[in-house]
């Protein structure tokens, strides 16, 4: 994967010529995978256009359900879990969190002009809950995230702060005046808000100190959550404040916070403490970096720094937090749509899953008990290539996103790069069936969407706008048209494609063009440049 050379372009809008690829660039970034009509609907609607659409807001998806298990007494089949207490004896958390993970990777795969699912995913990362045993814990976190995909960054850690699952996941609910836990306190500031920074001194880390976590931990104490995996209808999940839990005392921030002091506020608290955080600009910049290696990309050197993260940072200030024109600004940007930022990131799992379902249009199962098994085992795929959605591998989320020098790279290795070349090659060739369901491309219905079909010069640069980030070597090409004509002259593939169209009955014709043609869906999905975005 060749590395950018240093930026040269900036946050001005892209004023080049809107076309196809630009388009589908846009959209391979922000969607899972979009089919070549969403491509020409996007490069229809044009830049600004598009780009309204994707950040504005949408309906909420409807919750998870219980599709197949016919033994929890509280939740008919055809009926949602998601408020539905437990039952003592019965394992009932198993088929919650099947349901849930299915329903997750459902919500990608119907996403059209939509950035939300994966906004929903980057604040997945960012907050990177896990080892919750409680699938309706994180159905309520999930969806906080997703209300909250491009709303206020400080209202979304405020409520974060106070997130049953967030509660449970760094002992936010064991932090007592008597026991102060310093869990959530480290990580609300290294992960979650202004981050570390290089390391000054023993104990101070630039943005604050060691003495600052111990202040803040004491802010956030007296809080529990309310409805761990409860037998009790009349619970419901929620966090409340236990005011002889919290300590009153006047907390002392250090230099890194000019000196501030908070007072006792009670339930208050929390919130002051957060405001106070977000006064200082390194907030913004920390999240801006975030995102624009989720967006763009991973290397942020200096002339990025200061062409990029320094503009963006002062409109999320300016903006008070909130960031829907921030990310509209950078996916409408000359930086964005640059050539060198075409193509260097490497897919996550689930991009390469879901996009190669969505981009090839394959159909899920008609009833919903056979579609949420499909899914739930599509789920368990993407985890065995490292893409736990429910269970990222620590508290910082996936590698991919922070860990230098490897970011993306962390996403190939020997264990899951066969089992990606197993999932395209099968869905390419004889399917996977799952529940008694087939998934598996239709190689004639994609064929028949592509432009001048019957052209196999043609057919291969619809095919390279609708799968590839970026255009192909001309011996790149001419492999690909061998697989279709064999050496032989280009008419050959007319010849044979329109046999296919015009006599209906020809079923050797068809089985030739369709055979020629998985073939070639098969090596496009095999080349490097498939894994790229």
């Amino acid at each position: 994967m060749e590395e950018p050379t240093t930026q040269t372009t900036g946050l001005d809008k892209y004023t080049g010529e809107w076309s196809l690829t630009d388009a589908a660039h846009l959209l391979r970034r922000t969607t899972f995978g979009p089919t070549l009509a969403e491509i020409k609907m996007g490069h229809a609607m044009g830049l600004d256009a598009l780009v309204q659409r994707l950040i504005q807001p949408s309906p909420m998806p409807n919750p998870p359900l219980n599709a197949n298990f016919a033994d929890d007494p509280n939740v008919p089949i055809g009926s949602t879990w998601v408020t539905a207490p437990y039952v003592a004896g019965e394992n009932l958390e198993r088929y919650r969190n099947q349901s849930l993970a299915a329903w997750t990777l459902q919500q990608q795969l119907q996403e059209q002009f939509s950035l939300r699912e994966k906004m929903t995913l980057f604040w997945y990362n960012h907050f990177a809950v896990h080892n919750i045993n409680d699938p309706k814990y994180l159905y309520k976190h999930v969806t906080l995230l997703r209300e909250n995909a491009l709303g206020n960054f400080k209202q979304l850690v405020k409520e974060v702060t106070l997130d049953p699952a967030m509660l449970r996941f760094l002992n936010g609910n064991q932090n007592t005046r008597q026991a102060p836990n310093e869990n959530f306190a480290r990580e609300l500031l290294e992960l979650y808000t202004i981050g570390k920074g290089p390391q000054v001194a023993q104990g101070d880390y630039s943005n604050y100190t060691e003495e600052d976590v111990i202040a803040i931990a004491k802010v956030l104490t007296g809080w529990r959550d309310i409805g761990y995996r409860t037998l009790n209808p009349s619970v419901q999940l929620h966090a409340i404040f236990v005011a002889n839990r919290h300590d009153t005392s006047t907390k002392q921030l250090s230099h890194r916070f000019g000196q501030a002091v908070i007072p006792n506020m009670g339930e208050r608290e929390y919130s002051y403490l957060i405001d106070l955080i977000f006064q200082q600009q390194e907030v913004a910049r920390f999240i801006c970096r975030k995102l624009y290696r989720w967006f763009v990309y991973y290397v942020i050197d200096e002339s990025v720094e200061n062409a990029i993260i320094e503009p963006l940072a002062d409109l999320l200030i300016r903006q008070n937090f909130e960031l829907q024109e921030v990310v509209r600004t950078l996916i409408s940007s000359e930086h964005f749509f640059d050539r060198l930022n075409r193509g260097p990131m490497i897919k996550h799992p689930l991009d390469f899953m879901i996009g190669l379902l969505r981009q090839f249009e394959v159909p899920q199962a008609p009833n919903p008990g056979p579609n949420q098994t499909v899914f739930f085992q599509l789920y368990n795929i993407a985890s065995s290539m490292d893409m736990n959605y429910y269970n990222p591998p620590s508290v910082s989320g996936w590698k991919a996103w922070h860990q230098e020098p490897g970011y993306y790279r962390f996403w190939i290795n020997g264990t899951t790069l066969p089992i990606r070349e197993n999932f395209s090659d099968a869905l390419a060739g004889p399917g996977l069936r799952f529940a008694g369901h087939l998934l598996r491309i239709n190689a004639l219905a994609f064929l028949d969407k592509l432009d001048e079909p019957a052209d196999v010069n043609a057919l291969i640069e619809s095919c390279i706008v609708a799968l590839l980030p970026q255009d192909l070597t001309a011996d790149q090409k001419a492999a690909l048209k061998d697989l279709l004509v064999g050496g032989l002259p280009d008419f050959v593939w007319n010849n044979e494609y329109v046999a296919y169209k015009t006599e209906p009955g020809n079923t050797n014709a068809a089985a030739l063009v369709e055979g020629k043609f998985r073939n070639f869906i098969k090596t496009m999905l095999s080349m490097a440049e498939y894994y790229l975005s």
